[in-house]
């Protein structure tokens, strides 16, 4: 009977608990990208430049992970310099009064063996509404050319920029809005755990 209590109190002093791993977004390899219907003859296609957060990603256990990501609608850039500065204004990011658009999640949903639900809350012109991610999990490993542990994953949601206060020139201009995300995230702390050993 003191074997088996001897063999707990061991293993609970010498076995530490998994965590999940903390990743940065790698902007060489990230894509925030946003579709919107333009008259209905075509769907105009803006990028978003410029963005700040990170993730953490438990691969044993990728319920347990979460994501933080503050984007900045100042970065936003199309095809034309000039609906870049329309966009800045009033009628749509108004961005010199909501200079941050926040997403935070709250809960994720594994879907299958490489997908799953991020749900969280999108903060966008002061209006907070919950918004889920459709993410697929494309691998996990060291790059082969830079040897840094990496994460990617394609995401998918879509919104309604009405719900947020942004109605200008709508239906003219789309309501619906599909926001489409390929992304790398560098973990730098296996990095540096990994460099230690050799």
């Amino acid at each position: 009977m003191k074997l088996p209590a001897a063999l707990i109190a061991i293993t609970g002093l010498t076995i530490a608990p998994a965590f999940a791993d903390t990743y940065d977004f790698d902007k060489e390899h990230t894509y925030i990208t946003f579709y919107v219907s333009h008259v209905g003859f075509s769907h105009m296609l803006g990028l978003m430049t410029s963005y700040d957060g990170s993730f953490t990603f438990d691969e044993a256990h990728p319920e347990k992970s979460k994501v933080s990501v503050t984007l900045k609608p100042a970065g936003i850039r199309t095809t034309s310099e000039l609906l870049d500065h329309v966009l800045q204004g009033e009628s749509f990011f108004n961005s010199d009064r909501f200079p941050d658009i926040r997403f935070e999640s709250t809960g994720i949903a594994v879907k299958g063996d490489k997908s799953g639900d991020i749900n969280g809350n999108l903060t966008m012109l002061g209006v907070t509404k919950p918004l889920t991610l459709h993410v697929h999990f494309n691998r996990a490993g060291y790059h082969p050319l830079t040897q840094m542990y990496i994460a990617g994953f394609s995401a998918d949601t879509e919104l309604k920029r009405s719900d947020f206060g942004m109605d200008y020139l709508i239906p003219m201009v789309g309501d619906d809005v599909r926001i489409a995300i390929e992304t790398e995230g560098i973990n730098m702390d296996r990095n540096k755990a990994e460099s230690l050993r050799h």
